[in-house]
């Protein structure tokens, strides 16, 4: 962004320095800025200092409420964080101040003095909230709530169809608010994994209600936009990925194993992206070319014909379209209420009416399964393709160093294959990633920030780090960064996978960490090498002396990998160290370890 003299009110000398400072600014602190700029008359500038606004004193003499708004995210893998950001930068935009918080970071005590809100909010595993959502969810939903009839709020909730309980968080969170009191400036909306499109149609509805709000109590002022050069520097993002070419594709795992693991290499050059150790890359998969296939044959459908792939009309040839823009490989109860329309079989209308029979028959079938088990079918290519969700990025956690490795990407993919219902079955982005993707080919990428799991900023603060199987690959980007920077914090892992001579992933860069002092000590947990089948949680068991010893001068914890069992073991493992080894009841075990995640000393990035 650079400003120029022409057309603005600017003199050369305050152009020079808007141009220094504004390259720098990140989204948030460019949010506040515009904020407090719209805060502070020229009455209020501290002329014994020259004329400067002073920072501490952003008050108002008039206030006008509906000119302030507050925007809170819960957000587990950075979508909500995203668009929170997005939302309140085009806000601030419209002159409105905008304070915008992480739920970890915004002072409960103060929600009874707010008079406009945005709520955007994920849910997480079953009906969860996300963990930086946790402490704003939980005071919400007590009896410590305040009676909020002044407050006028809106919640955008994001989720997963393909779960029980979807946006169940957002659809608490805006019940307990109505019960409060207050009152919606717009209703609630659900967004599946393809939010885009609603989200910002919620957005709309805000700002036009906002707007409306502020015309009705203030005269309209004609503004002068000052229009900024723009770059001709591409922007990657979710809307816009970038191609990355593939530099290695290696398997892990030795011959024998029962897994596959795949290292990929991408090139990252020419992409400008930015990220940190914790961040995740997100990839745009395509589905099995075979699996379209056999879905137009079972259809009866021309694959060449023209279908829409967006609400502005775009076309593309139907199998292009099943290949690259379209969820085909797993079932949604919503996607079975619209498909129950097109086929004249009652039998799923049926199955619509029981949840449990709905529940067992979605597990591990896809698209293909449905129209086979449901024909004869009616509908044309062209509105079957209307009611199927966009095919949504599958985010991995980033398994190297910016530093280390400045032009490239690493990743740690555990390729998923099963057998189900008479079919060979496969993840798709894991399965294109080792059978569909050569070196040189390239993927549709994105950087994915996560604030929820992040190198403290002490490099002398120890770290405790537990990532079994693929949960590793963040922990390789820590080491890689701290032996760049040389810290001097100790570092602590415990891995685990299922046999020490197939699957010990990386071993090699873990014992020259070792030998280099990067990594001060590591633990070993291989489930199948022995009778009794071992678990990173039993190896903290026996170590729970020193994991003590350890988070009591200062160790940040982190966990990663599968969240429905190793997480909540850990997690409980976690407590028990706390109650055992400092003698204290479970209760305070967990109330301090929910202290702990409200410090950010413990961090989970789980799935």
């Amino acid at each position: 962004m650079q400003f120029h003299v022409m057309n603005s009110p600017f003199n050369q000398e305050q152009v020079d320095l808007l141009n220094q400072l504004l390259p720098v600014l990140s989204t948030r602190q460019r949010i506040w800025l515009g904020g407090y700029l719209s805060a502070v008359q020229d009455t209020e500038l501290d002329h014994s200092s020259g004329g400067v606004a002073l920072l501490e004193k952003p008050t108002s003499n008039d206030k006008d409420v509906n000119q302030e708004l507050t925007i809170l995210y819960g957000s587990q893998t950075g979508n909500s964080q995203g668009l929170a950001e997005e939302f309140s930068e085009k806000l601030a935009r419209d002159g409105l101040k905008i304070n915008l918080f992480s739920m970890s970071n915004f002072k409960l005590n103060t929600l009874k003095k707010i008079e406009n809100l945005l709520i955007i909010v994920s849910t997480h595993g079953e009906g969860e909230p996300p963990d930086n959502a946790i402490p704003f969810y939980e005071f919400l939903l007590s009896h410590r709530a305040p009676k909020l009839e002044k407050l006028n709020f809106s919640v955008l909730s994001l989720g997963d169809s393909s779960y029980e309980f979807f946006c169940q968080t957002g659809k608490e969170i805006d019940q307990r608010l109505l019960e409060l009191g207050a009152n919606q400036i717009c209703p609630r909306v659900d967004c599946d994994l393809d939010f885009d499109e609603l989200a910002t149609d919620w957005f709309n509805r805000i700002e036009a209600k906002l707007n409306e709000q502020r015309n009705q109590a203030t005269p309209q002022v004609e503004q002068s936009v000052n229009h900024s050069t723009i770059s001709n520097q591409p922007v990657y993002s979710r809307k816009n990925p970038f191609q990355a070419e593939i530099l290695e594709n290696i398997n892990l795992n030795g011959r024998g194993s029962n897994k596959e693991t795949r290292h990929l290499v991408l090139s990252i050059e020419g992409a400008n992206f930015h990220f940190e150790p914790g961040d995740c890359l997100g990839i745009y998969p395509e589905n099995p070319p075979e699996l379209v296939d056999q879905l137009i044959e079972k259809m009866n459908w021309d694959k060449e014909e023209p279908v829409p792939i967006n609400k502005q009309g775009d076309l593309l040839p139907l199998r292009d379209a099943l290949i690259s823009e379209f969820e085909i490989t797993v079932l949604t109860k919503p996607l079975l209420q619209k498909m129950a329309a097109f086929t004249t079989d009652s039998r799923l209308e049926e199955r619509l009416r029981s949840d449990q029979e709905l529940s067992a028959y979605l597990y591990g079938r896809d698209l293909l399964d449905l129209v086979e088990d449901f024909s004869p079918w009616q509908v044309e290519a062209s509105e079957f393709v209307k009611v199927l969700r966009k095919i949504p990025a599958r985010l991995y956690s980033i398994a190297s160093s910016l530093r280390a490795n400045p032009e490239e990407i690493h990743l740690t993919i555990g390729t998923v294959r099963y057998h189900a219902h008479g079919r060979d079955r496969m993840g798709v982005c894991s399965y294109e990633c080792a059978e569909n993707k050569q070196i040189g080919e390239h993927l549709s990428v994105y950087i994915q920030q996560n604030d929820n799991f992040k190198l403290p900023a002490d490099p002398k603060t120890p770290l405790i780090m537990i990532g079994p199987g693929t949960g590793v690959a963040p922990f390789r980007a820590f080491l890689e960064e701290r032996e760049e920077l040389n810290c001097e914090g100790e570092t602590w892992l415990f891995f685990g996978d299922q046999h020490y001579v197939t699957d010990f992933l990386y071993q090699i860069e873990w014992q020259q960490w070792l030998d280099n002092g990067t990594l001060t000590r590591i633990d070993l947990a291989f489930s199948r090498d022995s009778e009794e089948k071992i678990y990173v949680q039993h190896r903290m068991i026996e170590n729970s002396k020193a994991i003590y010893e350890w988070i009591c001068k200062g160790a940040v914890i982190y966990v990663c990998g599968d969240e429905k069992h190793m997480a909540t073991d850990v997690h409980q493992t976690l407590i028990t160290i706390l109650e055992q080894e400092g003698g204290i009841s479970q209760l305070e075990a967990e109330e301090y370890l929910m202290e702990m995640q409200k410090e950010k000393r413990y961090q989970r990035d789980v799935y």
